[in-house]
């Protein structure tokens, strides 16, 4: 039986509102010890997902106050997600295709979980294991879809 995105993934992960300030999201991530936190709309749904990278370049680099910048204006948009009972196959390779670490994980487009490159290397066998770790960082950008920022 193939295993689904439910069986690997890590459920319930801390989310932040896109208007809330990037100095949060990064509390967030320095707290729970993740390089990722999914966007979310007020009623919930999925909006984004902002890494440390984007807070890296987009806020630090830039000179601009994380205290008063907010997770939308450097957020990327619209990111790819797994579905809940999608085939973990199905995802690996979109990852790796998009050469993407992260996928929010999404039942009736709510995040319920977080699909990491850790988890799947942690359910495969060593040698696509390896062929993912490569495949995933390849030189370049992760794409997590339209690479624009959640501006209004």
């Amino acid at each position: 039986m193939t295993k689904s995105v439910a069986d690997v993934m890590s459920p319930d992960p801390r989310v932040i509102a896109r208007t809330a300030a990037v100095i949060e999201a990064a509390m967030i991530m320095l707290e729970e010890d993740v390089g990722s936190v999914p966007v979310v709309e007020e009623d919930g749904t999925l909006a984004g997902i902002v890494t440390d990278r984007d807070i890296a370049l987009r806020v630090v680099a830039a000179g601009r106050d994380p205290g008063t910048t907010y997770v939308e204006d450097v957020a990327t948009a619209n990111p790819h997600r797994a579905d809940l009972d999608e085939p973990l196959d199905h995802a690996y390779e979109r990852m790796a295709t998009w050469r993407i670490r992260r996928l929010p994980v999404v039942a009736d487009n709510r995040v319920v979980g977080m699909l990491a490159q850790a988890d799947l290397v942690q359910e495969m066998k060593d040698k696509k294991a390896g062929q993912l770790v490569e495949e995933i960082s390849q030189p370049g950008q992760p794409s997590y879809g339209k690479q624009e920022t959640m501006v209004n």
